[in-house]
């Protein structure tokens, strides 16, 4: 559960209650139809209204609810379900500030047929997860309810629409209920609380220009949340969730008219209220004058520029209204390429910049530029952000600017066609969200794609230019910058101005778009032989290894029409270098990825990556070095050449060195004024005693960054590839890798070296460590408790460990947010290591007010003390056993899975089959096997645990250090 108060700027979706083109077609053909084209795209005019997929059933009753049904197979014996409701927090009273989020929580606390936490242990009951499977979200101007479900069993899918049905008129709202609910929203609100927080809440009343979306952020105000009558909430549920604002969405593995049955027998009885309140369009108001906050905090960490171009909403529906947002695409797309050269220079004025368009509040779309930029470098950032807005308005784009754009958009039109029988239900379900609430068209990927080919065409690079003329007014401007709070002022709004006036006047040459011919691979390479090949038809394997000794593993699947993903690793690492070049070698793998490769430059090699698909990045990790990433299957043949370019052509361009540096500096000198970065920076420290190579990222430690040595570096970890394994899982046939595997990773570079990682010495702390961060001026703390040590490497210490800690995850959910509204939600984790030696490892987080700092803490040890010395229920083993098979189910059907399990099993010498296994596993296990757990892992007198709280409670003894202006004190430390 969670409120969503940001707003963003994808293709531009508005309408206040207005007709969308479904809407339309709904009035035209009856109550419930299934809606497609009449004609081919191509014989559209653009006057014409975007027809429906024929692939989505859709329906209204008449109460007004609407409903949406599709069948979709992926993933398998699912469902993905909705409730829409057009209520968000832009209808509150003033005395109800914080209600339309607060009510979300309420409906998992006890409706007309789930009583107080019913609900959630049902579901838990049957394999679904709290977040990742029931969840929901309220924003100005929505609140929608998500469940995914297994389809198997019809009784589920029964509960389930009794479920919506109580979410939309049977919640309880009991006063106990409620008063519990408190402490947990109110938690939620104080972990939001912060540096950006506050600049968010003084720049808010600005953007919005006397609107009242200033005044009704969806988290609420905490004298509101804390003190509210619970009638308050009540009415506001009676007044606010009418059917008539309702949708209803179900997408998944289902017999349609099964669904669409179910639907109508718990929806279509429901009434609208005698008199009901007017759901009203909040106007956000025109302004002529430039509106300009400039706010500075003490802990933001970073300096920004953003420029908002306020607008009435965009008409949407129509043909013409599709090929609008097409050309807005790429006016946006050639703007952000130029934007990224910019910032790949020696000295970039901008660490980063963007520019965008589209949906701001339900009534007002919206331009957008913005930058990140160094200390001091405000005016410059925001000079060369409009300076590029400028050329694009006085010279307009190229024609090979504008070919690239198009190609690389009809290339993602043909990917999603590719896709369309493989895409998630869940994707489906939240298009339709947008559908019910923002009009958004959903002719389906056929027709769009159709479309596009034929209207991309016609699209000339004049027309672009147009709109670059037209990207920048004056009227409905604001000008917003935010930054860290130092000795001298941001800026001043003279400043700014004085820039535009600056930026508009300067005379700007045009674009040169400078495209190299060079060949991404320039000679050929003769393919070497596979000496040894073998199978495992039990998981659908193959292995091959090569005459240059890198072996490679294969899976084809079918789970993906134009994906394969790959990844590798070669023993050694950065652990191989000395604590001196740590650095270097740690950013090494970065330092390439910005040069390009071979004679080609980033931008370069950018620009002839135009219109594939394909991804490949080198990486040196502690332990080993490889690369990852993945492309379709009709671009391998350069995703390879990607990878023996990497491995043997790294770039060295000192220009874009200098430009990483730069920007890294940037991003790094004002990390630590936020508390929360400095208190992770902390245990991580004391986590490895105070080891070199755990040291935060400062600018102190950026003077150890090294051109030369991070390329002398990296060209040592890819000189010999021998030892390499690469992992390939995807929509490929074996016939077709063979040439490629034999010609591109054959020829990758290899001699005799034999190498093995290093035991660097990073050793865990023995006993209990105790240790306070002081830091931060929101009333508000942090929480980490960590358990580690030694580590008996078998797969059942691995299963009983990991089933142990989803135990106390529940349990801890349970005592610390449900029983004692402390906290908005606990995190626990249990993982083990074998490399470099086996280990294990515990985490516990969670946020909470610093007076229950002691009180919670207590609380997570008593649950440990518990988990050791009793059986927890037979309820919460088979609830945990439901969730891992409900978990597998779907994970055998995803290629990432396969790919990290491939490469985890063989990475530490184990039969990849035992993934099969997992219900012999899940047979055993039982209340004893998760309390043997907990007594071997959870270890009272050895554990650390860090607390970060408020600067003002720091005692005057505590020492700074570390972090500026932040304490950090050791409060106690020793073994217990």
């Amino acid at each position: 559960m969670n409120e969503n108060s940001s707003f963003s700027t994808p293709r531009g979706r508005l309408g206040s209650r207005r007709l969308s083109a479904l809407a339309v077609a709904l009035l035209l053909v009856g109550s419930a139809a299934i809606l497609g084209a009449a004609k081919p795209a191509a014989e559209y005019g653009l006057d014409e209204v975007l027809p429906v997929d024929e692939s989505l059933r859709v329906g209204v009753f008449d109460n007004g609810l609407r409903y949406f049904i599709r069948t979709n197979a992926v993933p398998e014996n699912r469902v993905e379900l909705r409730l829409v409701v057009d209520v968000g927090s832009i209808l509150e009273d003033e005395s109800q500030l914080g209600l339309a989020h607060f009510l979300e929580h309420m409906a998992f606390n006890g409706s007309r047929n789930f009583r107080k936490t019913e609900l959630v242990d049902y579901l838990e009951s049957i394999g679904m997860r709290f977040g990742p499977d029931l969840n929901a979200y309220t924003s100005f101007d929505q609140t929608v309810y998500m469940l995914q479900l297994p389809t198997e069993d019809e009784k589920i899918l029964d509960k389930a629409f009794l479920i919506l049905e109580d979410w939309a008129h049977g919640m309880s709202l009991e006063k106990d209920e409620i008063d519990k609910e408190r402490g947990v929203v109110l938690e939620e609100w104080r972990g939001r609380r912060g540096g950006n927080a506050r600049i968010q809440d003084e720049q808010q009343p600005i953007l919005f220009n006397g609107s009242l979306y200033a005044e009704r952020l969806p988290i609420g105000k905490p004298e509101v949340l804390e003190s509210f009558p619970a009638q308050e909430l009540r009415g506001f549920y009676e007044d606010r969730y009418p059917p008539e604002l309702m949708a209803v969405i179900a997408v998944g593995d289902f017999e349609p008219d099964a669904i669409e049955a179910r639907i109508r027998r718990h929806f279509e009885k429901l009434r609208n209220p005698a008199d009901p309140r007017p759901r009203v369009a909040e106007p956000v108001p025109d302004h002529a004058e430039t509106l300009i906050s400039i706010a500075a905090d003490p802990e933001v960490t970073s300096t920004s520029v953003s420029v908002a171009f306020k607008r009435d909403p965009d008409p949407d529906g129509k043909v013409a209204d599709y090929r609008r947002d097409l050309v807005a695409g790429l006016f946006y797309g050639m703007l952000n390429s130029r934007l990224g050269e910019r910032a790949q220079e020696n000295d970039p004025p901008f660490l980063g910049a963007s520019v965008g368009g589209g949906r701001f509040v339900r009534t007002k779309d919206v331009n957008m530029l913005g930058a990140g930029v160094a200390d001091g470098g405000l005016e410059r950032g925001l000079e060369g952000l409009l300076l590029e807005t400028e050329r694009a308005r006085k010279h307009g784009f190229t024609q090979s600017e504008l070919e690239r754009q198009k190609t690389g958009l009809l290339r993602f039109y043909d990917q999603a066609f590719n896709e369309r029988d493989k895409t998630e239900s869940r994707s489906y379900a939240n298009e339709y969200v947008r559908v019910f609430l923002d009009g958004e068209p959903t002719p389906g990927i056929e027709f769009e794609r159709e479309l596009v080919q034929a209207v991309l065409p016609g699209i000339g690079v004049d027309e672009v230019n147009q709109l670059a003329a037209q990207f920048l007014g004056e009227s409905n401007r604001v000008i917003l910058v935010a930054g860290p709070e130092g000795d001298q002022p941001l800026t001043s709004e003279k400043a700014l101005l004085a820039t535009f006036e600056r930026a508009r006047a300067a005379e700007v040459d045009a674009y040169v778009d400078q495209v190299s011919d060079e060949p991404l691979l320039g000679a050929d390479l003769a393919p070497v032989e596979i000496v040894s090949r073998s199978s495992r038809p039990d998981i659908g394997v193959t292995e091959w290894e090569l005459a240059n000794g890198v072996r490679v593993v294969l899976k084809p699947t079918d789970f993906k029409n134009d994906e394969v993903a790959f990844t590798s690793y070669s023993p050694g690492g950065h652990s191989l270098v000395s604590d001196q070049d740590w650095v270097a070698a740690s950013t090494a793998s970065s330092v390439v990825d910005v040069s390009g490769i071979g004679e080609l430059s980033l931008v370069e090699l950018s620009k002839a990556l135009t219109g594939k698909v394909v991804q490949v990045s080198p990486y040196i990790s502690e332990l080993s070095e490889g690369f990852g990433g993945g492309g379709s299957p009709e671009d391998l043949e350069t995703m390879f050449q990607l990878i023996y370019l990497y491995a043997t052509a790294p770039r060295d361009d000192p220009d874009a060195f200098a430009s990483f540096r730069a920007r890294t500096e940037g991003m790094v000198a004002n990390r630590d004024n936020r508390p929360e970065t400095v208190f992770r920076d902390r245990m991580a420290y004391v986590l490895s005693q105070h080891h070199p190579r755990r040291r935060p990222f400062t600018t102190e430690l950026l003077e150890e960054l090294d051109h030369e040595r991070s390329l002398e570096i990296y060209r040592d970890r890819f000189a010999d590839l021998g030892d390499a394994s690469f992992y390939f899982v995807g929509s490929f046939t074996l016939e077709g890798m063979e040439p490629l595997v034999r010609t591109y990773l054959g020829n990758l570079p290899a001699g005799n070296r034999r190498e093995a990682f290093r035991d660097v010495g990073l050793e865990v702390p023995k006993g209990i460590v105790r240790e306070t961060v002081y830091g931060g001026i929101e009333e508000k703390s942090q929480v980490s408790i960590i358990f580690n040590g030694d580590f008996e490497w078998t797969r059942a210490n691995r299963y009983w460990l990991g089933s142990m800690g989803e135990a106390l995850s529940h349990r801890l959910r349970v005592s610390l947010r449900e029983e004692l509204g402390g906290t908005y939600g606990v995190d626990a984790s249990a993982t083990p290591g074998l490399f470099p030696n086996p280990k294990f490892n515990i985490h516990i987080n969670f946020g909470c007010a610093p007076g229950r700092v002691d009180e919670m803490v207590d609380r997570v040890f008593a649950e440990i003390r518990d988990l050791r010395r009793h059986l927890v229920d037979d309820d919460l083993v088979e609830q945990i056993k439901e969730a891992q098979r409900r978990q597998r189910e779907t994970s055998l059907k995803r290629n990432g899975f396969w790919l990290s399990t491939l490469r985890f099993y063989d990475y530490h010498g184990e039969d990849p089959a035992e993934l099969l296994e997992l219900d012999q596993w899940v047979k055993k296990l039982n209340a004893k096997k998760i309390r043997a757990a907990a007594r071997t892992y959870l270890d009272p007198k050895n554990f650390v645990q860090g607390v970060l709280m408020p600067e003002k409670y720091a005692p005057k003894e505590a020492s700074v250090s570390l972090a500026r202006p932040t304490q950090i004190s050791v409060t106690k430390a020793g073994a217990g």
